[in-house]
């Protein structure tokens, strides 16, 4: 399971995308999404690169 968690972002980029697309907006429009995005699975990133970091001791 852990493999596949590099779908996640991909999967969140895609359906903020999609959604930018059926409103209508563009993709100027919807950059501060996509920075919030990007943070969130940095964060999950980083957390779960410290979890895995201190159960390998």
């Amino acid at each position: 399971m852990i493999r596949l968690i590099f779908l996640l972002p991909l999967l969140m980029f895609a359906a903020w995308f999609w959604f930018l697309q059926t409103q209508g907006l563009s993709l100027k429009q919807g950059q501060k999404g996509f920075i919030y995005i990007a943070v969130f699975n940095l964060v999950i990133g980083a957390l779960l690169a410290g979890i895995i970091w201190l159960t390998q001791r």
